[in-house]
């Protein structure tokens, strides 16, 4: 069985960037998603707004539009981008219960954004339990992944379109 070849890794196995100087700059778009599954308590209590470090969703959107700005400085191979979009929005879900984390990012540019809308959530997931952790330690992150990108030569992919799907909160 062949390996697939892997787009970091020069022809003898070292890491190495990407050249995207030949591709063409298109509108590139890519939302990830994530969740941070608590107690209800504290699920009622970050809804509250009464959390003891103040608003956790307004740090953590700061926080996730930051950490997708500074990518590039994170994950040693990615190429700086300028970014002319980052959103981070939450979701309160109950049923978990926990809080469902989506980032979109958007540039205009030679290589995909993907990166960045996965920081985001990332972040901003750490930081939900960096504010609510006094309350609630055994918060745990999961599912952060890629659900949809469109530009570039590849095109569209959304995550209906052949992904694993999440497992069943625990």
């Amino acid at each position: 069985m062949r390996k697939p070849a892997l787009s970091h890794l020069s022809p003898a196995g070292e890491a190495d960037m990407v050249d995207v100087s030949a591709k063409a700059a298109t509108q590139r778009v890519a939302v990830a998603e994530g969740r941070i599954v608590m107690r209800a308590e504290t699920l009622r209590l970050a809804l509250s707004g009464d959390a003891k470090k103040g608003d956790v969703f307004g740090a953590a959107r700061i926080a996730g539009i930051m950490a997708a700005k500074k990518t590039h400085e994170l994950i040693p191979l990615c190429h700086p981008l300028l970014l002319t979009k980052v959103s981070v929005h939450f979701e309160a879900d109950a049923a978990l219960p926990g809080i469902l984390v989506r980032a979109r990012a958007k540039t205009l540019g030679q290589t995909g954004v993907e990166m960045e809308a996965l920081t985001a959530v990332s972040i901003a997931c750490l930081t939900l339990y960096d504010m609510l952790k006094a309350v609630d330690r055994a918060m745990r992150i999961e599912a952060v992944r890629l659900t949809e990108k469109t530009g570039g030569k590849s095109g569209a992919w959304t995550s209906d379109a052949g992904a694993p799907k999440d497992p069943p909160p625990a």
